[in-house]
């Protein structure tokens, strides 16, 4: 096949991928994105209970082995617009503390600030609509007792990327948490940045296109040339940007470090892989004596001054879904009661970095690729969640209201990160402050990848902030050469 040219190719269409498509393309690039996934279908089924959470319909079935060999599936999703539409749209800032190391609980720090970010956090902020809504009546009562007058407790607005009509729409309102809108109620990487690129003439969106292989430049394997296909197809470009996300962008890399021969060569090759996050995550159903009336739910944000690197969320949940977190050996009708007067609360910790944690992929077998996490590795973080569970718990308990618990095992990677971190130098990163790969030319890193710290709030929105500002130095860069290449054609044409 005769092979497709480009300015940048962009690999994945989630949070990192769409912003820098969108960055590049505005830029003047003309940029391919290639989805290994197709669009989801907007007849109502993604709201849909059974299929999506009863038979995990949109799930991919890609089977992964843990570090102990045993096989499991990843809850990840191929699709346009990537794990975005599925997200529960809270999009929060890392704090200024979260940029920078943090050794006792086994965090790296960035190779940048939070200013540097800053202004492509508004930017994305803007794009997605990032707006607060009002705390709902259950909610509200809840919080009197739970922040009382000295509690260690504070609340925050959840800033959320939501219409702000979404509450005319109950069944969207209620399945935001965990589900794609059918109406576009949810502002993600599709309605908030690939929309914007359709109707371009120098943006191609391929769809059901899964990469297969990294091109090198001949003669210079540390130079990337572009991308072949699953069905042989290749795009040619000097500029390729990985945004496949945590699980699925350093395989890429392996492979192509393991065929071109770079894997012993490559000062951060030993870093692919490594220093994986994925939060230490459990789900609470608070069970009260009166009914649960509230339909967005997920207003606010609680932290505990004790727990610096831990937050709780309620659950855009409603009682139908808060019943299916109930354990399956209580009788049904015992779990509908339960869940028409519960609360969901999510519970989440920063996990530092460990590099045994890691994602390995084996080119030379065809055995399945290996997520080799274990959180006893992390013991001050696993202490901390522990005891941050259990202060919430009581909290409850003083608020009227009982906790149970679940926690969310391997096969929750909705904030899986850190696996081709960022940082100032090879040693210790695979990739520089520009997202550029250490001791590759034309390689970029888009996605949560690149997160050296997990912090204590989803990931999303700094994906997004890094992601623009890559996009935007490599679109800077693309068009001083051009300018320059003008310029010197320009100077040819008058010595002639």
């Amino acid at each position: 096949m005769n092979p497709h040219h480009y300015d940048a190719v962009v690999i994945g269409s989630g949070a990192g991928g769409a912003a820098a498509a969108y960055r590049l393309v505005l830029g003047g690039l003309r940029v391919a994105l290639i989805e290994k996934g197709d669009h989801l279908p907007t007849d109502g089924s993604t709201l849909d209970v059974g299929r999506v959470v009863g038979q995990g319909a949109f799930f991919s079935r890609e089977v992964w082995r843990d570090g102990r060999g045993r096989h499991f599936t990843p809850e990840e999703h191929f699709n346009v617009g990537g794990k975005t539409k599925w997200y529960g749209a809270a999009l929060l800032r890392f704090s200024e503390r979260e940029f920078l190391p943090d050794p006792m609980h086994g965090c790296l720090g960035w190779p940048l600030t939070s200013r540097d970010l800053a202004p492509y956090y508004r930017e994305a902020e803007q794009r997605l609509g990032v707006r607060t809504f009002e705390c709902e009546p259950d909610l509200t009562r809840i919080l009197k007792r739970v922040a009382a007058a000295g509690s260690p407790w504070r609340t925050e607005a959840m800033p959320m990327g939501l219409a702000a009509e979404i509450a005319r729409h109950r069944t969207e309102a209620a399945h935001f948490d965990g589900f794609a809108s059918a109406r576009n109620l949810k502002n993600e990487a599709e309605t908030s940045f690939l929309s914007l690129l359709r109707s371009r003439p120098n943006f191609t969106l391929l769809v059901s296109a899964e990469a297969q292989a990294l091109l090198g430049s001949p003669g210079s394997p540390t130079t990337i040339a572009g991308v072949r296909l699953a069905d042989g197809r290749e795009l040619r470009a000097r500029r390729v940007f990985l945004a496949a996300g945590a699980l699925h962008s350093p395989r890429l890399l392996s492979r192509y470090l393991a065929s071109s021969g770079l894997s012993t060569q490559l000062p951060a090759a030993p870093l692919i892989g490594r220093y994986l996050k994925l939060h230490l995550l459990t789900a609470m159903v608070a069970v009260s004596v009166r009914s649960m009336s509230d339909l967005i739910r997920k207003t606010v944000v609680l932290t505990h001054e004790r727990f610096p690197h831990s937050s709780v969320q309620p659950l855009g949940f409603d009682s139908e879904l808060i019943a299916g977190l109930v354990p399956k050996l209580v009788p049904d009708f015992l779990r509908r009661q339960i869940g028409r007067r519960a609360y969901g609360f999510f519970l989440q910790t920063e996990d530092g970095s460990d590099a045994r944690n890691r994602v390995i992929e084996d080119p030379q077998r065809a055995a399945p690729p290996v997520l080799d996490y274990d959180e006893t590795r992390l013991a001050r973080a696993a202490r901390e969640h522990r005891a941050f569970t259990r202060a919430f718990q009581r909290t409850l308990v003083r608020a009227g209201l009982l906790g149970l618990t679940r926690r969310i095992g391997l096969s929750g990677t909705a904030h899986a990160c850190g696996s081709l971190i960022c940082g100032r130098d090879a040693t210790d990163s695979v990739v520089d402050a520009s997202g550029r790969v250490h001791g590759m030319n034309g390689l970029y890193v888009v996605d949560g990848s690149v997160l050296p710290r997990s912090s204590r709030v989803n990931p999303s929105l700094s994906i997004y902030a890094w992601a623009l500002r890559v996009g935007d130095l490599a679109a800077r860069e693309f068009q001083r050469e051009h300018s320059s290449m003008h310029c010197n054609s320009e100077e040819v044409s008058h010595a002639h």
